[in-house]
């Protein structure tokens, strides 16, 4: 099987020769500390046996500093320490009023899919590409603030539900054009919960937000592609709703939230296939090669028997992870997820 194959049969919940892996980011550092400085991703993914791609629509920004900048939306965003993805800092909203007179981005604008072209170009039969979106809440939330998009939630629901609408539009059309260009696979990375469980309670996501990332999963299956959902988080409470709305694999099944990867696959297997969930907090950061392999073998021993897995860190591969041991991570990936798959990796 090629990359894309050994993908494509893990999202059927079915096994492929090996264990496929990917990550939603790897960051130029750790890249750089294994292959060299001037090695952009698309070499990476190659040289290094990488079974996917993620690729984002393009934007422009209006730069305000370094690592500061306006993007289309409006929206005030900033790089904090040696995070690449930047965090909203303000949004363009702040009640109805300002909603009438807003104007969304063109999710048309003839540039948005440049760098997919170039990746299908590249990749497309050989490498599972994934295009990035949004569901509602991260969008709802960046434009209108963190504290008030929650509040607003009980006080000013309808304008919530406004924003959610406005989102789900917008990627609707933007998935359904990446789709048509080549892209294998969406995925949104919108969280929804910490540790503790939802940041909201789940009627609340039902009520407002379900609607929407349901219209937004069922037109990605009918434009032929599969769905990815990505949430850190204890996120029990909210499975059911992300299986009713047909999604075809979960992301990251994040242990210190008290999601246990075995857990999940066995209640949950049958209906979605799993990735993750190699610790990107402590294990691959500070820990040994012998700890990274170690936790791969526990994690294909959980989660790849049977098919169904695509294995990854348990995040990203950020800046401060150790590149030694994302390298022992992929080595390790080779070594043991081989199919059929030793159930008792973990105990060995």
């Amino acid at each position: 099987m090629n990359s894309y194959e050994r993908v494509m049969t893990a999202l059927n919940r079915e096994e492929p020769d090996r264990v496929p892996t990917f990550e939603w980011l790897i960051d130029q550092a750790v890249i750089a500390g294994m292959c060299g400085s001037n090695c952009p991703l698309e070499d990476f993914v190659e040289k290094m046996d990488i079974d996917g791609i993620v690729v984002t629509a393009v934007n422009k920004h209006k730069i305000i500093g370094d690592k500061h900048f306006i993007d289309e939306w409006g929206i005030e965003k900033k790089s904090v320490h040696t995070d690449p993805l930047p965090m909203a800092i303000r949004g363009p909203l702040s009640n109805e009023r300002d909603l009438k007179s807003y104007v969304i981005p063109n999710p048309h604008a003839p540039y948005r899919m440049d760098k997919l072209r170039e990746t299908v170009k590249r990749y497309k039969g050989k490498k599972a590409i994934i295009f990035q979106v949004r569901d509602g809440f991260s969008t709802a939330r960046d434009l209108l603030g963190f504290e008030k998009v929650l509040t607003g939630m009980l006080d000013s629901p309808a304008l919530v539900r406004d924003l959610v609408e406005i989102s789900t539009e917008y990627y609707l059309k933007l998935a359904a054009w990446a789709i048509d260009e080549g892209a294998d696979i969406i995925f949104s990375g919108d969280d929804l919960a910490d540790n503790r469980g939802p940041l909201f309670n789940p009627r609340l996501f039902e009520e407002i937000f379900f609607p929407g990332f349901k219209r937004l999963v069922g037109g990605v299956k009918d434009a032929g592609a599969y769905y990815i959902k990505h949430t850190d988080g204890n996120i029990w409470d909210l499975i059911p709703y992300f299986i009713d709305a047909g999604i075809d694999c979960l992301d990251p099944i994040e242990k210190p939230a008290s999601m246990d990867m075995r857990k999940v696959k066995k209640e949950y297997g049958k209906y979605l296939a799993v990735k993750g969930n190699i610790d990107c907090r402590y294990t691959l950061t500070q820990g040994t090669a012998d700890d990274v392999k170690a936790e791969v073998r526990r994690c294909i021993a959980e989660a790849s028997p049977g098919g169904g897995h695509i294995i990854s860190s348990s995040n990203s591969i950020h800046s401060g992870v150790n590149p030694q041991n994302y390298a022992a991570m992929l080595d390790a990936i080779r070594e043991y997820g081989k199919y059929p798959i030793n159930e008792n990796l973990a105990n060995d």
